[in-house]
């Protein structure tokens, strides 16, 4: 990967992390139960993990079409993160929400390269 650059090796992390840390969370808020397990909470860290995960995998390749890709995970992100926020005064859904935000911001610098 010495072919790309730090801020696409860096976008390439924080989305791996991203779904590492939804997937997990996915596990953990079906253990938790109630608000944690609604059906729309775990619908978007599925979300968020897939399309994390889609994002990596374009960027790895050098897809053309990495920002478009980028955009939408940073969409989602986002959205992830809001509702993990919701679950307030828990440690794991505060950790999730910090990685989203994290990855969100990489893939929307990601995103703006499309214009370059």
């Amino acid at each position: 990967m010495s072919h790309i650059s730090r801020e696409l090796k860096d976008c390439i992390d924080n989305c791996t992390t991203c779904h590492d840390v939804c997937a997990e969370t996915i596990q953990y808020c079906l253990e938790k139960g109630g608000k944690h397990a609604e059906a729309k909470h775990i619908r978007l860290l599925i979300d968020c993990a897939e399309i994390c995960q889609t994002s990596a995998n374009y960027m790895l390749r050098g897809s053309d079409l990495h920002p478009e890709t980028c955009r939408t995970c940073a969409i989602v992100c986002d959205q992830c993160a809001e509702s993990c926020e919701q679950m307030t005064g828990d440690a794991e859904m505060k950790c999730c929400a910090d990685i989203c935000r994290k990855c969100a911001d990489s893939c929307h610098r990601m995103e703006s390269k499309r214009a370059a």
